[in-house]
């Protein structure tokens, strides 16, 4: 089975409730096989920068065991503590260095980790869009391919009238509530 296009996503929480409306809707993304969670994690940083993970996931017991820990993995974070973290760079690097490939290359590195907020959580949720494979193989076959993609802020929305600036400007405070 081709897998879709994958999106790691990072949410900031100051006062986090992982189990509840957050975690029922992944489930309804993926009953309707909008989107499936490939691997989700909780990341706890306190005043001082030091880091906890829990382990979020909908996926099924027996996808869970044949995925294993990709998000660790891909930003080199493990559960197990330094040594955990250095398992899950060594991982990614020995991937990536077997598919020959440069994961984020020098322009593009992301410190996912360094961007979470001292006394803050995160969500860091890796996402498979089932609803592109149609689309991502229609592109490709007519010779295209993806140049850049991000999400575009509420407030860029107002300036090509596809919301009011107040609308805009309530979801933006709810988006950037943190920062």
């Amino acid at each position: 089975m081709a897998i879709g296009p994958v999106q790691l996503i990072v949410l900031g929480f100051n006062h986090p409730d992982f189990h509840g409306e957050v975690i029922a809707e992944l489930q309804r993304l993926r009953d309707t096989d909008t989107v499936r969670v490939i691997d989700s994690i909780a990341v706890y940083k306190d005043a001082n920068g030091e880091l906890e993970t829990e382990h979020l996931s909908n996926l099924t017991e027996q996808e869970a065991i044949e995925l294993g820990s990709k998000i660790g993995a891909l930003i080199g974070l493990g559960v197990e503590g330094e040594e955990g973290m250095e398992a899950g760079a060594v991982a990614g690097a020995e991937e990536a260095a077997a598919e020959g490939i440069n994961v984020f290359g020098d322009a593009d590195e992301w410190d996912v980790l360094e961007d979470i907020p001292n006394d803050s959580a995160a969500a860091l949720i890796l996402l498979e869009h089932h609803w592109a494979v149609p689309l991502r193989d229609a592109i490709a076959r007519a010779g295209g391919f993806r140049i850049s993609d991000g999400f575009i802020s509420p407030l860029d929305l107002v300036a090509i009238g596809l919301m009011s600036a107040e609308e805009a400007k309530e979801l933006h405070a709810m988006e950037t509530a943190a920062v």
